[in-house]
């Protein structure tokens, strides 16, 4: 099974480019149509060179690792004839330097939040044991070396939360 991307990017004429101070800015496309503007990050190249409002590859690797078990998750809950009524993660990751010296993502921490809904509703330990589950089926985080930490948090009961509050 083979997944596709394009990734686009192109020198503005006014750079000079082997000075380093070119746009890392470019596209994301991907096969259903949809484009995202893509950049480094400005913790690791400066403004102007880079654009914050952008995703940069750190945030993606993040997200994908979160969406991954959210996508695990729900499938192990729907299964137990578990309704799951809402599911927010609040990713994080950390870079440090390895061994070698090279800075890498060193760890991944989701902190989900799910919002149940009917009867039953899992235990604590159930729930544990189904994040325990969704982290092992989740094939991208069994594909990469940095160390995911999952720390499951209540779901919020503020009223102005847009996501899953009650």
């Amino acid at each position: 099974m083979a997944h596709h991307t394009r990734i686009s990017w192109k020198r503005k004429p006014a750079e000079k480019f082997t000075d380093l101070r070119y746009s890392r800015v470019h596209t994301w496309s991907f096969d259903g149509g949809v484009e995202i503007p893509a950049s480094s990050s400005p913790s690791v190249v400066p403004l102007p060179y880079s654009d914050e409002s952008a995703v940069d590859p750190e945030e993606a690797f993040t997200a994908a690792l979160s969406s991954c078990h959210m996508l695990s998750f729900l499938a192990i809950a729907a299964k137990r004839n578990l309704i799951v009524e809402g599911y927010e993660d609040q990713a994080e990751y950390i870079m440090a330097k390895n061994a070698d010296a090279v800075l890498v993502v060193e760890s991944v921490i989701l902190r989900p939040a799910v919002k149940f809904g009917g009867s039953p509703l899992p235990t604590p330990e159930q729930l544990a044991e189904m994040h325990a589950l969704a982290h092992h089926e989740c094939f991208l985080a069994n594909s990469v070396k940095s160390r995911i930490n999952i720390i499951p948090r209540e779901p919020t009961k503020d009223p102005n939360h847009e996501r899953i509050s009650e």
